[in-house]
Parts: C-alpha cells; sequence; structure tokens
C-alpha cells in the first residue's frame, strides 16, 4: 500500500458496488483472508470490532490486529489489519486492502478521510472499493482503470405501509435519530410488547453486541436504534419501521435523502429472506415516488466528493491553515466545508500563548494532532478547546509528555459504576477520550499500562450499562411467556454465521459449505432426536447454500492440488477423474433436494473447465489441434505422446522423430510453446503454478507429490508420467528430478567439456558430484553407455550385448586370396 497519486502501481483496483444485503462486506473479509496480508478500513468502531472477532475465530488472534481511534490492539507479527477508516495506517505495506462505505466520501463530516482513502490508498495486489452503486460515475472519472462489480440484492425489499407501535410485526427494527426518542419508544415496547434492545453508535462495542444478542437470542422480537444499523451490522431484522425522517447531520437538522433511507431499510431481510419496511408512530407516510427508488435502488448518483488536502504545509500556522484551504484541481473533488480539527486550529492562532510555542515545524505538527483530537463526549467547543490546549502543553512543555499525574484525577473521575443510564453514557464517553490518548504512546508516559486500565474500565462500564439497558426496556418475565407462546414447534433448531448447529441452545454440529457433520449425543434416542432437529434447520439452509454455489462467479471457487473444489473457501467437491478437458466431480455431502445438487455440480464442472482451459491453455490447444487434425505427420505423433505424458516428455522417447523433422515442421513445434532440451521435450506453460495446481488435482489418485527444486527419491512403485508431469518432474534412475534441473545439468556438462564439471556450478544445482554423476549415466542413450575417454567398452555379463562383444572379440579364420584371372589374350 502507498500514498501516491490513482493510477500508479500494480495493484488490481475494484469497486464493488450495489445496495445493503449482498454481501460486499463479507466478499471483501474472503478476499482478503485469500490473501497473505491485508487491511480493511470500515466506518464505524462497532463494524470493526465486529469484523475483527469473524475474523479471530478464523485465523487466530496473533494474525488480526484491531485499530480504531480508541482501541488498539497489536499482536507481534499480524497479517491483517481492521480499522476504522480514519485510523488506517497507510504506511504498512499490504497484499489486499478495502474501503467499506465508500459513499461517505460525500458525507459533510467525515467526506474527506474517503476520499483520501479512495484516491489514495493501494494494495500490493488489490484494492477494493464497497459502497452504493450511486458512485459509479464519480469513480470511473477519480480512478483510472477501476473495474466495477455490481452485485445485487439477495432478497426482495418492499414498503408494508404505515403501523402502530403496537402493531409491528415480530423480528422488527424502529429506527429514530435522537437518544431520548429511542428511550420513550423502548420504554412504549417495553410495557406493550415485553420488551426492547437498544442499539446506538456511541454505545461501546461490548454494550452493542450484549444488545444486540438480546435480539438475535429471541429473548426480545424488537430492535429500537439510530441510523448506526444501516452502516454493515448484519441482524435478523424482517422489518424496520421509521419513527422519523429527519435527523441533526452535526451541523443542521435536515430529511433524510433516498438512497439514506434505502440504506437503513435495506437491514430488513437477510440473505435471500425478504424484509419490508415503513413507517410507525408519528411520522408520514412516504412518497410514492422515494418508495419506488428505494425499492428499485434508483438513486441520484453522486456528483461530487469532498475533499481536503492531504500535504499539509507545516512551516508556519498560516502556512498550514493555507494548505488547509486550498481547493481542489480535480473535476469531481470539492472542499469540504470547515472541521471541528480545522475550527480549533483557528482558535488556537488566536491565542497568544500557542502561537508563542507554535514556531517549529515540530510544535506546528504537534498543535495539529491535538487539533484533531476527536470530540466524544460532545461538549461545547469552548471545554473542548480547552482540553486540546491542555494536551498541547503539555507536549510542548519540559517533559514532553502527559504523566500520570494528568491521567490519574480524570480517570479516577470516571471510575465509578453508579449512576443510571444518562450517566453511564456520558463516563463511556469520557473513557472513549482517555482510550484515544492511551492509544498514542508518544503522547503519554506508560502508555500501555494506561491502555490496559482504560479498556477494562470500558468493559467494566459496558456491563453496568448493558444491565441497566436490560433492566429498564425489558420486562423478562413477559418477553419468556410470550416466547412459549410463539414457539408451537417445540425444539429451536438454528444454524449459526459461523456454520454451528444449535438445538435449544446445543451445538449438534457443524456445517461447512454444503455438508453437515454431526456430533453425538448421550444416547441413541438423543443422537436421533438431535439429528432429526438438526436436520430441520440444516436442509433449508444447505438448499439455500446450493443455490448460491449455482449461481456464483467464478471468484467464489477454488482448487487444491488435492484435487479438492473449494467454495467461499469451504470444501464444496472433489473431482473424481484424471480429464482436466472433461471434468467430473463428486459432491460433498448428501444434504439438499436433487435438482439443487445437479445444479451445483454442473456449476462446478463448468469453472473447472474454465479453470483447466485458463491454467493448461497450451495442453488444451495442443489436444485440440490433435483431434480436429491441425497436426500431421511426425509433429501430431510427437505432440500426442505429450499428451499422453501429460506435457512432460523424455527426449528418448521421441529422438528419431525429432531427428526425422523438416524445417517447417520444426517451426510448427515451436507455434505449439513445444519446448525440445536436451533431455526433455515439454511444454512450459504447463509447469507455471496456476498449471501445476490444475495438473495436481487431476492426478490426486497417485501418490506422489514431491516439489521443490532438487532430487527425490522415487517411491515404489513409481509414480505414473502423467504424476510426475503434474509436479514438473521425470523420473531418471532412481530420483525424481525437475525438467528444468535436467537442462542446467547438460548445461553446465556442455560447459565442462571432456572435465568434470567444476564445484560451484555443482553447488549453484544444489547437487553432489556423485548424484551429477549418476543422473548423467542414467540419461545417456543405449549407443552411448560408453566410457567418456578411449577404452574397453563396460559389457555386462549374461546379456546380448555380452556375446555379442564374444563374437566380435573372437579371432576369424584368414580369408584366402582368389587368384587373379588372367586376361585372355586377344
Amino acid at each position: 500500500m502507498s500514498d501516491r497519486p490513482t493510477g500508479l502501481g500494480p495493484s488490481r483496483v475494484v469497486a464493488v458496488l450495489g445496495p445493503t444485503n449482498t454481501g460486499k462486506t463479507h466478499l471483501a473479509v474472503e478476499r482478503m483472508l485469500g490473501h497473505a496480508s491485508g487491511m480493511i478500513g470500515l466506518p464505524l468502531r462497532l463494524l470493526a470490532r465486529e469484523i475483527y472477532e469473524r475474523i479471530v475465530k478464523l485465523r487466530g488472534a496473533s494474525a488480526v490486529a484491531l485499530i480504531t481511534g480508541e482501541e488498539k490492539i497489536i499482536p507481534t507479527r499480524p497479517h491483517y489489519w481492521v480499522c476504522t477508516v480514519e485510523a488506517m495506517p497507510l504506511e504498512r505495506e499490504v497484499e489486499f486492502l478495502a474501503v467499506d462505505e465508500i459513499q461517505l466520501v460525500a458525507d459533510p463530516e467525515r467526506g474527506h478521510v474517503f476520499t483520501n482513502r479512495m484516491l489514495h490508498a493501494r494494495g500490493r495486489f488489490e484494492t477494493m472499493f464497497l459502497g452504493a452503486g450511486t458512485m459509479a460515475p464519480l469513480m470511473r472519472r477519480l480512478i483510472p482503470d477501476l473495474e466495477i462489480v455490481t452485485r445485487e440484492r439477495l432478497s426482495h425489499l418492499t414498503y408494508a405501509g404505515s403501523k402502530k407501535l403496537t402493531r409491528l410485526p415480530r423480528r422488527s427494527a424502529i429506527v429514530a435519530f435522537s437518544t431520548d426518542q429511542v428511550y420513550a419508544i423502548a420504554e412504549l415496547i417495553r410495557r406493550q410488547r415485553g420488551g426492547a434492545a437498544v442499539v446506538m453508535g456511541s454505545l461501546s462495542p461490548r454494550t452493542r453486541n450484549a444488545q444486540v444478542a438480546l435480539f438475535q437470542s429471541g429473548e426480545v422480537d424488537f430492535l429500537v436504534a439510530t441510523d448506526a444499523i444501516g452502516m454493515g451490522l448484519n441482524m435478523d431484522v424482517d422489518h424496520v419501521a421509521f419513527a422519523g425522517l429527519r435527523k441533526f447531520d452535526g451541523r443542521r437538522t435536515r430529511w433524510l435523502h433516498a438512497h439514506e433511507i434505502a440504506q437503513i431499510a435495506g437491514r430488513a431481510g437477510r440473505h435471500v429472506r425478504d424484509g419490508t419496511f415503513g413507517v410507525t408512530g408519528e411520522c408520514e407516510e412516504l412518497d410514492e415516488d422515494l418508495v419506488e427508488q428505494v425499492v428499485s435502488h434508483q438513486f441520484d448518483p453522486v456528483q461530487a466528493a469532498e475533499w481536503r488536502n492531504a500535504r499539509l504545509d507545516f512551516d508556519t500556522l498560516p502556512d498550514l491553515l493555507r494548505s488547509l484551504t486550498k481547493t481542489p484541481e480535480r473535476a469531481g473533488l470539492k472542499l469540504t466545508a470547515q472541521a471541528l480539527d480545522e475550527t480549533l486550529l483557528r482558535r488556537a492562532m488566536q491565542d497568544e500563548e500557542i502561537a508563542r510555542i507554535s514556531r517549529s515545524r515540530g510544535t506546528i505538527m504537534r498543535l495539529w494532532e491535538c487539533c484533531q483530537l476527536p470530540d466524544f463526549q460532545k461538549t461545547t467547543l469552548d471545554e473542548h478547546m480547552r482540553l486540546s490546549r491542555d494536551i498541547f502543553q503539555a507536549l510542548t512543555g519540559k517533559r514532553g509528555r502527559l504523566t500520570d499525574d494528568w491521567m490519574a484525577p480524570r480517570f479516577a473521575e470516571l471510575d465509578r459504576d453508579d449512576g443510571q443510564i444518562d450517566q453511564l453514557s456520558a463516563r463511556l464517553s469520557g473513557v472513549r477520550t482517555l482510550s484515544y490518548i492511551a492509544a498514542r504512546p508518544d503522547w503519554l508516559d506508560q502508555a500501555k499500562g494506561w491502555r490496559e486500565k482504560t479498556r477494562a474500565l470500558e468493559d467494566r462500564l459496558s456491563d453496568v450499562l448493558h444491565e441497566r439497558l436490560t433492566a429498564r426496556f425489558v420486562d423478562r418475565k413477559t418477553t419468556a411467556l410470550m416466547r412459549s407462546l410463539n414457539d408451537r414447534a417445540g425444539t429451536l433448531a438454528e444454524v449459526a454465521d459461523d456454520g454451528v448447529v444449535t438445538v435449544d441452545g446445543e451445538a449438534v454440529g457443524h456445517l461447512e459449505g454444503v455438508s453437515f457433520a454431526g456430533q453425538t449425543g448421550g444416547s441413541l434416542l438423543a443422537d436421533r432426536t438431535l439429528k432429526a432437529a438438526a436436520l430441520r434447520a440444516v436442509a433449508p439452509e444447505i438448499a439455500r447454500r446450493l443455490g448460491r454455489l449455482a449461481a456464483d462467479p467464478d471468484e467464489a471457487f477454488a482448487l487444491t492440488p488435492e484435487g479438492e473444489v473449494l467454495w467461499q473457501g469451504a470444501l464444496a467437491a472433489k473431482i473424481v477423474n484424471a480429464e482436466p478437458f472433461s471434468p467430473r466431480v463428486r459432491l460433498i455431502g448428501d444434504l439438499g433436494p436433487q435438482a439443487a445438487r445437479d445444479r451445483a455440480q454442473r456449476r462446478i464442472e463448468a469453472w473447472l473447465a474454465t479453470e483447466a482451459g485458463r491454467a493448461l491453455r497450451d495442453l488444451k490447444r495442443l489436444k485440440q489441434a490433435v483431434e480436429s487434425g491441425g497436426l500431421k505427420g511426425l509433429p501430431r505423433g510427437i505432440a500426442f505422446r505429450l499428451l499422453e505424458a501429460g506435457g512432460v516428455l523424455d527426449r528418448r522417447d521421441v529422438e528419431r522423430d525429432l531427428a526425422a523433422l523438416s524445417q517447417v515442421e520444426r517451426r510448427t513445434i515451436k507455434t505449439f510453446a513445444i519446448r525440445v532440451g536436451t533431455h526433455s521435450v515439454w511444454l512450459p506453460g504447463v509447469l507455471k503454478a496456476r498449471g501445476r495446481v490444475v495438473a495436481q488435482a487431476f492426478a490426486a489418485g497417485e501418490p506422489f507429490r514431491a516439489g521443490g527444486e532438487g532430487l527425490a527419491l522415487l517411491p515404489i512403485p513409481g509414480p505414473s508420467v502423467r504424476a510426475l508431469s503434474a509436479v514438473g518432474r521425470r523420473a531418471v534412475g532412481r530420483w525424481s528430478v525437475p525438467v528444468e534441473l535436467l537442462e542446467r545439468l547438460a548445461e553446465a556438462k556442455l560447459a565442462a567439456g571432456q572435465g568434470n564439471i567444476p564445484d560451484a556450478a555443482l553447488t549453484q544445482l544444489g547437487l553432489k558430484a556423485g548424484e551429477a554423476g549418476a543422473l548423467l549415466a542414467a540419461l545417456k542413450t543405449t549407443r552411448a553407455q560408453q566410457p567418456d575417454r578411449l577404452g574397453r567398452p563396460v559389457v555386462i555379463k549374461d546379456s546380448p550385448f555380452a556375446k555379442l562383444a564374444e563374437l566380435t572379440a573372437a579371432p576369424q579364420p584368414a580369408r584366402r586370396k582368389r587368384p587373379r584371372r588372367k586376361k585372355a589374350a586377344s
């Protein structure tokens, strides 16, 4: 990744655009895990924590780092970085980089940060931007060579009109745009429907997850939330009801735009389950044209991205301010409005003491860092300015750091868990500020210790806040009675996102891809009961997965050298034949409708044929030429032998044909990318990494899997020629040897002439003198089974060659000369 102008570097840049419930974020995570390293930027700390925990389950805590403004979890050598967009460490180079909700480039408050990432943040091999379809025209204009992938919603979204709060269907989310309104609605639902979970962007991830667990578990059937649920937070919501359509965006109260309504309403439904949306309470009915836009996902494209100069001038304070207000020079960008950090900087410049201190480049940079301190507590501008100023003065003072004397009293003031919901929420906001400071080791002495203290305090306050919210807005007795009335099936069986199948909360098996592996119970009866209940949960999910598998693009599949076909990273099928261009597979598992299984099998076989055609292009071209009659005569015979051998052939097997080739036939051989070496005839394209994977997959019945660059002893019995060709090797004597090594050995022998190959050359080849001699002896033709210098031939006793040698060596009787006849006299 590099901070460089758009269009430079080898990174493939992809924009995955579409409405909600299209699996964009899931796709980005899967793509990232397919690379050796990656980074993903997300719009919310809550969402970053959710993705972080998901990847930790897949790769382990040691492989994943989490970076937000207030939280840093960085193991020793992380491979994957999950961050908020503002906290992305752009100095880190990764193979894959993704930014979610890229349409936020148009957000007046945060848009310039997303614009900067869109223009400059790149992965070394692949970069992916995820967002709404409204971004397509603008991104095409700003990013050369952009590849746009459009994804359709997996389920349908319909408008259900207006409903009273007390008449809303179960599994509904009610959306409000102020804390007071959220609390009022939650209180009403508690009295009328038993209880509701509460989700707001200001909650800590721990509190939010605990509240969502109430809703997901079915303990409550209603969720009251702010528009934070519109930013990729996945929950099982069937209906979204708007309690209002106006929000305060940080500057003013305004009506929601159509695409914002769609972003929130789109949380209804999940995967292929349809959802509905509507209005409730005092909210007015939606206009028909607006409903049509939301349902059809047709919105006005984003015209311009918020932009602020990222190359700031820290020579003087006026230079810094001037660089901040520089206007963009590219179409499609507009200078963002004055943000909080710029407002603080303007105020600081009017402070005589700060202006006196800020005369060097270093102090000006420190001042700008302090101005960027987020206002988690939503205090007044004067209070936030005082905090920023205190930090700046401490950082530019004698100690050059914030000390324990500065942190301790502020921490002690927050280290209480008494009080009600509002008081606990305010303390959590204060802890977020201290956590942000503790995440800056260049600001604070003993930063690691303070990070642990603030994290522990946040967790404790989060747990207490969850208890207070639950006690206030959930009537547990009522919800338990309603749940028992609605649960007529008797046994609750479900499949979790990670594939774990549970029955009444008890794990009974795991669903991976399209196959189910069950666990055993305490008795035969328990096994049968649990299995039957689990299959009721698994069967519909497998049917849905088979449908998705049959419709997924090629990128969803992968192939292993063992002949396994992976779908979305999970084992889906195994190859059962050895013909790469006419593949046959066996689908894993035996559940699901037969018609759906047949479609899935045909889809995998079609992908395999395409993949084999790409990876083994030269071999396929040669096969087509032989079958169609495009090759004739001796070249056709050589090509046929190559096809039989899988692309690698001992030159001695076709030596006579090669010697008899005409010049025209030799050129024909070359046009089919066939390389004729000293010891081998082969197709170099088949030996590339991608080709080897496919070739090995179709030779999976063979036990031989030797790789690497050097010699490997052949097993007994030895592998077939095709199995050796799949790994780019040939059998020579008792070894398997890479084809390229044989050719380099021939070159070394030619350079050495009649003498021995020098030790330096053998070292480069990775061979010992004895190994090289044995290989050269095994590579000689029958006619050349003679010493390199003049001498007696080597004869093996009791062989036809020995008998021939005896006959040749035996003395022959002298032949009598016949007398010359004299010519008759004329």
